[in-house]
C-alpha cells in the first residue's frame, strides 16, 4: 500500500538549501533553551521545519521518523547549525518503537519535556464508506490515531519525571468541518486526535502537563503541487480560503514553537487552527 504523507510531506528544496536559511544560528537563552523535544515525522514538511526551529530556539531535539535518511538529514542539519539533536528511528504505531524513543531521548539528554506527535499519513486509496477499503482504514487509524495514543502513553510519564511540559498532538482543519474531496479514513482519524487531545488535557490539566491539537489548514507541498497541477485545481481549492494561499509547513512550525514554550502556559484542550480562516469562512470570500 501506498504511503502519502501529510504531516511531514517533502520540503521544497534541496539540503543545502534549507541549511543556508534562518536555521544557521542557534538562538541562545531562546523561546525554548533548556527544553528537550520529541518531534515525530521529522524528516519532512510540518516535521523538519518544526525540529529545525525547535533548535534555533534553543530546545534539543529527538528527530523521529520511518525514514533514516531524510531523519538523519535533519539531525545533521540541527547539529551543523549549532544546535544539539539526534535521530531515533522508530514506526509510531509499534508500542515498542515508540517506547524506545522516549527511553533514549531521556538517556540521551536526560529529560523529555515536549512531544510533537506529528507523524501521520494520508493514504492515495482513501474514499468515502462505500470505497474505503478496510485495509486503508486500519493503516489511516494505526498510525494517525494510535501512534498518537502511543506517543502519549510513554511519553507523559517522562513529561510527568520532567516535572510537566508539553504535549501537541497534530490534528486538522478537517477535524473541525466535513469536506466533498473524499477522505474518509483521514478526517476521521484527525477527529479522534482533536477528541483525544481533549480528554487527556482534563486528565492532566493539574499535573502540569498541557495537551493541545494543532490543526493545520492546507499546505503547500511537493505532494499538493502534484495532486493540484493545474491552475483550475489549484483555483476550485483556494476559491474557499480566506486568505486566497496555501499555508507553508514553517507557520505551522511556529504555532508548535509557541505551543511548546512557556507562552502557552495557561493553554490546554485548546484546537489550536492555524488554516488561513478556511474553517470560519460560510461564503466564499470577496
Amino acid at each position: 500500500m501506498k504511503h502519502v504523507s501529510t504531516s511531514y510531506g517533502r520540503s521544497v528544496g534541496s539540503i543545502g538549501h534549507l541549511f543556508k536559511r534562518a536555521y544557521s544560528t542557534k538562538q541562545e537563552g531562546g523561546r525554548l533553551a533548556g527544553k528537550v523535544a520529541v518531534i515525530t515525522g521529522g524528516g519532512d514538511g510540518i516535521g523538519r521545519e518544526s525540529c529545525l526551529l525547535f533548535a534555533q530556539h534553543g530546545a534539543k531535539v529527538v528527530v523521529v521518523d520511518v525514514n533514516k535518511k531524510r531523519g538523519g538529514e535533519t539531525s545533521d542539519l540541527i547539529k551543523k547549525s549549532g544546535g544539539e539533536a539526534i535521530f531515533q528511528y522508530a514506526d509510531v504505531s509499534v508500542a515498542s518503537d515508540v517506547a524506545k524513543m522516549i527511553s533514549i531521548a531521556e538517556q540521551t539528554f536526560g529529560k523529555v519535556n515536549v512531544v510533537f506527535n506529528n507523524a501521520g499519513v494520508m493514504l492515495s486509496e482513501d474514499d468515502d464508506a462505500v470505497n474505503t477499503s478496510e485495509e486503508t482504514w486500519a493503516t489511516t487509524m494505526d498510525i494517525n490515531v494510535k501512534g498518537v495514543f502511543l506517543g502519549c502513553k510513554y511519553g507523559i510519564p517522562a513529561i510527568q519525571r520532567a516535572g510537566g511540559g508539553s504535549i501537541i498532538n497534530t490534528a486538522s482543519f478537517v477535524a473541525k468541518i466535513g469536506a466533498a474531496t473524499s477522505q474518509l479514513a483521514y478526517t476521521a482519524s484527525k477527529g479522534a486526535v482533536l477528541s483525544m487531545s481533549k480528554e487527556l488535557a482534563v486528565i492532566h490539566a493539574r499535573q502540569n502537563i498541557r495537551v493541545n491539537a494543532l490543526c493545520p489548514g492546507p499546505l503547500r507541498t511537493d505532494l499538493l503541487d502534484k495532486f493540484l497541477d493545474t491552475d483550475e485545481k489549484r483555483n476550485r481549492r483556494l476559491v474557499h480560503i480566506p486568505m486566497g494561499r496555501f499555508g507553508q509547513a514553517k507557520e505551522i512550525a511556529q504555532a508548535a514553537v509557541f505551543l511548546a514554550s512557556d507562552e502557552s502556559s495557561f493553554m490546554t484542550g485548546t484546537e489550536f487552527l492555524v488554516d488561513g480562516g478556511i474553517t470560519a469562512s460560510y461564503v466564499t470570500p470577496l
